[in-house]
């Protein structure tokens, strides 16, 4: 009797770091929504020339880690739009 085939228990390497650079991808909106919610937590005691630094710079640091994790991600498979499903 021919034993059925299984799935293997663990992916390879490459899929699971593209699928946790995707993670990554979809909290990027949450770690952003969160570093620029700070300010408003902090009361009126800080000026507001502070709160602005801390936004802007909050800001840099979301584009550079996005710009870092595309780089990161693999090239997506070229198709062909000529050959359309058939």
């Amino acid at each position: 009797m021919i034993p059925p085939k299984t799935k293997p228990a663990f992916l390879d390497r490459d899929a699971y770091q593209t699928r946790r650079l995707h993670d990554a991808i979809r909290a990027m909106p949450v770690a952003g929504t969160v570093l620029l919610l700070i300010p408003l937590m902090w009361g009126a005691s800080t000026r507001s020339s502070d709160a602005l630094v801390y936004v802007f710079l909050a800001w840099l640091v979301l584009i550079i880690a996005s710009a870092f994790i595309s780089r990161l991600l693999p090239e997506p498979l070229a198709e062909d739009d000529e050959q359309g499903p058939l």
